[in-house]
């Protein structure tokens, strides 16, 4: 693992709860509950497809004093938050208040993904190489300087969108018509009040976690996700349709490069501003012919990137994010298992433009039980007929093997079982064309597509 610095041993959590209820939060439970120590692990509201490695607790991700009180009459030793929205809303200062141990930034650390802007700020304060940009908050300056971007054009809501506030296109009547959602028609709210007009970067995609704990950080395996809804990267942005790692792309050198000249530097200016780091810093990268250079950061465990890396952890993880949330990092709790993940997403056949619901997905749980293979739910609920897929991704399918190209068979061979009706899922997750250089666009996805390219 790639580190900085390292912190002292602590006493394992034995009571650890998990805050979410997507494949993201079922993928940390189940690799918490693998322990050496084996600790409880708890889950506030988590889904019925994570019951059989955490208790589950009815309490929303964003009911503070529920969850803190739940805290003190279960006596959490620690709270792992997985949604950006309890961490944009404040949940870790509460817990943090409350005497609760929490893996997660505060409010004001987690602006680095709650407001783009503030993080492209916070880049140009430690020196981080990313794209050039320009916020708006009325349509015509913004539609004005469209001639300034592109072609192609990246447009990104500012706040939270759930994923889907990118548009990179290299359409003008799509770059305004998608102007004119976020600042006039109200898509993405309070989110979309602001809005960036960022430079295009073509490379290769890859995705770097760092675990942090304010000043010294551990970088987990890097990985690649899919972002667009069809094959051949095509459709609109999506949460994840899959993802894989490691990525053969970001080797030691580029590991180096990566902590030193981004996440160290950023680290670096929230020390100073008075409100340190510590969780989980997410990387959005793209490969470029002169280096790295950030698209985006998440102030939390990537998804469907958690589900493709938590299998290639081995070692005391409770221990380890324990020590991060206490400024304590300690890299030697953990270490990076051998082998490859590929990890495919199950969606409702409408998504992401229109998940309708009412679809069923037969043998999941015969997957479950395969080796090398394991299932992560996020929008499913048991029903006779097998499980019923309730929201807009269902489940993420994992498998391991010894390379890339082992794992991937695994996975589709596995899939190829699967029966029901009104889901779907792509089948191109880490194709030798997710291996090598590949011209994609700032903000997710592949190169710009013309609007008739793709989608539902």
């Amino acid at each position: 693992m790639s580190s900085i610095g390292a912190g002292a041993r602590r006493h394992p959590p034995r009571r650890v709860l998990v805050v979410g209820s997507g494949a993201r939060e079922h993928a940390l439970a189940w690799r918490l509950a693998r322990d050496p120590d084996a600790p409880e692990v708890l889950a506030a509201p988590g889904n019925e497809g994570m019951e059989d490695v955490a208790r589950r607790l009815p309490i929303g991700e964003l009911e503070f004093d529920r969850l803190a009180s739940a805290c003190r009459e279960e006596r959490v030793d620690l709270v792992v938050v997985g949604p950006e929205l309890p961490l944009a809303a404040g949940l870790a200062d509460e817990l943090g208040a409350a005497g609760v141990p929490v893996f997660g930034p505060g409010r004001e650390a987690a602006r680095l993904e709650s407001s783009k802007w503030f993080a492209k700020e916070i880049m140009r304060a430690a020196g981080v190489p990313t794209g050039a940009a320009e916020a708006f908050t009325a349509l015509e300056p913004a539609r004005r300087a469209l001639g300034r971007f592109g072609p192609p054009w990246v447009v990104k809501a500012d706040g939270l969108a759930a994923g889907k506030g990118v548009r990179v296109t290299d359409q003008a009547e799509e770059a305004e018509a998608f102007l004119a959602e976020c600042l006039e028609g109200g898509r993405f709210g309070a989110g979309g009040r602001r809005v960036l007009l960022e430079e295009f970067l073509a490379g290769e995609e890859a995705s770097v976690m760092a675990v942090c704990d304010g000043a010294r950080f551990v970088l987990l395996p890097a990985a690649r996700d899919h972002k667009r809804a069809r094959d051949g990267d095509r459709g609109p942005n999506t949460g994840g349709m899959g993802a894989y790692a490691p990525s053969e792309s970001v080797g030691p050198e580029l590991e180096e490069r990566v902590a030193r000249e981004i996440v160290a530097p950023v680290l670096s200016v929230l020390r100073e501003r008075g409100t340190p780091f510590r969780g989980t810093l997410y990387c959005g990268l793209m490969l470029t012919g002169e280096g790295p250079r950030v698209m985006e950061f998440n102030v939390r465990f990537g998804d469907p990137e958690t589900e493709v890396v938590m299998p290639l952890v081995e070692g005391a993880l409770a221990p380890f994010l324990g020590g991060a949330a206490a400024g304590a990092l300690d890299p030697g709790l953990i270490r990076r298992g051998a082998g490859a993940a590929v990890g495919v997403a199950l969606a409702d056949e409408g998504y992401p433009e229109s998940p309708h619901g009412g679809g069923w997905i037969a043998g999941l749980d015969e997957l479950a039980r395969e080796e090398h293979l394991v299932v992560f739910h996020a929008g499913t609920r048991r029903a006779a007929e097998g499980w019923q897929v309730v929201g807009g991704r269902a489940a993420c399918v994992v498998a391991r093997g010894e390379t890339r190209t082992e794992a991937r068979a695994r996975v589709y061979a596995a899939l190829a079982g699967l029966g029901g009706s009104g889901w779907r899922m792509r089948r191109d997750i880490a194709a030798a064309f997710g291996a090598g250089p590949a011209r994609t666009g700032a903000g997710g996805g592949a190169a710009p597509r013309r609007s008739d390219d793709g989608g539902a």
